[in-house]
């Protein structure tokens, strides 16, 4: 298998691609800014919506489906909402070979058309709290693309739902944002700053918009997921109230939230390297690779059969592949298994078979040690558990490490001049101010913390009064 991987030294954007192609992730489709996510891709993707899901059902919400195409005067019952998304739209004006009488719009997100359903479901306090979520894939026409960083059509999942009170649908909105951070960490070993954003951030329609972020090898930040208060807007919009305990009609409270496949180019940023992906253990579509080494028939039978007895040892969620094939030497099939992130291999030969025992390597570390053939699940697993562990502090390392808190215009601007990296700096709340910052050095405010400490400063542009440091950084 051919494979060029550029150093990410030498062109970080073109690392990226050149992992993402060559560990087959997924390929360019034939339609502009689209991609095909392939198998190797696909496995990993399953393994975030399994996690997710979990996490979504142990939160009380439950999965349905609504339609891919939504009619425009839906999408225009929102205004704020249809301004943010309109430059992105696709809109269908024929079908059946006909134009349409009312165009329908390709879903950019499905909040108009969920709470058109929600009208007619909710008529009392006791219809609430109603918590779906669904799994769809959206079309937003996007003018720069990149693979799972930002295609014209992506998948993801979507939750909404109404609450009868604000109080409700705020702690709502902050425990998906939790359950994001809690993905996030214990999954993708990908450790996040949570926040709300900017009024220019903030998703269209929504009070309050929260997110969390990441901080990639390059020292940009990647939104990895948010989680909107939306208020009453949207049941405003679609008229959706229900009976309180009171016999009085109230409008609903709403909340919004989301993660999508840019989560799987978030994982390779975070954790892969020039030899290709790093995959943490708990999303690996094949946990284990076996790799025989043999020189002669006789030892080639003896060695393959340790070796998927070696295998039978595991469970099959493991998913652990025998590297069998004849056609290739054991030094090219450690370098494709590293290059598509397999996060365990596991080397038999006469000599290991000799002493009861195999070769254990780790991907993100390489360093070769050996483990008794008896019990061998255990040691794999154990060996897993580590992995996973010091790939998240390994990434909190970095991000610790490249994180900033500037007090002068001079130092910040003097990071961001050829570079990025996580800063905490002091800005007045302006959103001119926040503009113009944008302007002269393409960073943006990435979040406001939830939790951060009162601190008296000065805005770091403006020299105005301010209360908290805001992170800041360029962002994809």
């Amino acid at each position: 298998m051919a494979r060029v991987i550029t150093p990410r030294s030498e062109d970080y954007a073109q690392w990226y691609v050149d992992v993402v192609l060559n560990a087959e992730l997924a390929d360019y489709a034939p339609v502009k800014g689209c991609m095909v996510i392939r198998p190797n891709g696909y496995g990993i993707w399953e393994k975030m919506q399994s996690g997710l899901d979990g996490l979504f059902k142990d939160t009380g919400h439950s999965n349905a489906y609504f339609p891919l195409l939504i009619p425009e005067s839906f999408m225009r019952k929102e205004a704020e909402h249809v301004e943010g998304f309109s430059p992105e739209c696709a809109v269908v004006t024929m079908g059946g070979g006909k134009p349409l009488e009312e165009p329908l719009y390709i879903r950019p997100t499905s909040e108009t058309i969920i709470w058109s359903m929600y009208r007619k479901w909710i008529r009392s306090y006791r219809d609430l709290p109603l918590l779906i979520n669904q799994w769809a894939n959206v079309v937003r026409w996007e003018m720069r693309t990149r693979l799972f960083l930002r295609t014209t059509e992506f998948l993801w999942q979507e939750g909404h739902t109404a609450h009868a009170t604000h109080e409700d649908s705020h702690r709502e909105a902050l425990q998906m944002l939790d359950v994001y951070r809690q993905f996030a960490e214990e999954y993708m070993a990908m450790p996040v700053h949570v926040g709300r954003k900017t009024d220019a951030e903030k998703f269209p329609g929504a009070l309050v918009t929260y997110c969390i972020e990441a901080l990639m090898q390059d020292g940009k930040s990647l939104q990895a997921g948010t989680s909107h208060d939306l208020g009453q807007n949207f049941a405003k919009a679609f008229d959706v109230t229900y009976l309180s305990p009171e016999g009085v009609q109230e409008y609903v409270w709403a909340t919004s939230w989301g993660v999508s496949t840019r989560l799987v180019g978030g994982l390779v940023m975070t954790h892969s390297d020039d030899d290709g992906l790093v995959i943490p253990p708990r999303l690996a579509p094949q946990l284990a690779v076996i790799v025989p080494i043999y020189r002669s028939d006789e030892e080639r039978t003896a060695v393959l059969e340790a070796a998927h007895a070696a295998a039978r040892q595991f469970p099959k969620a493991w998913r652990t592949v025998v590297d069998d094939r004849d056609t290739a030497k054991p030094g090219r099939k450690f370098t494709e298994w590293e290059l598509r992130g397999v996060p365990i291999r596991i080397e038999i030969g006469p000599r290991d078979l000799a002493q009861g025992q195999v070769t254990v390597v780790r991907r993100d570390t390489k360093p070769k040690t050996t483990a008794p053939m008896e019990g061998l699940a255990d040691h794999i697993q154990q060996t897993a558990e580590a992995m996973q562990r010091d790939l998240l502090e390994r990434a909190r390392s970095f991000r610790d490490q490249n994180t900033h808190s500037v007090d002068s215009w001079e130092e910040f601007e003097e990071i961001f001049r050829d570079g990025s990296a996580f800063v905490w700096a002091h800005w007045s709340g302006d959103p001119e101010v926040e503009a113009e910052i944008k302007e002269r050095t393409k960073a943006t405010v990435r979040l406001i913390p939830l939790d951060g400490d009162e601190e008296d400063g000065r805005c770091i542009l403006s020299g105005k009064p301010s209360r908290t440091r805001v992170l800041f950084a360029k962002a994809y």
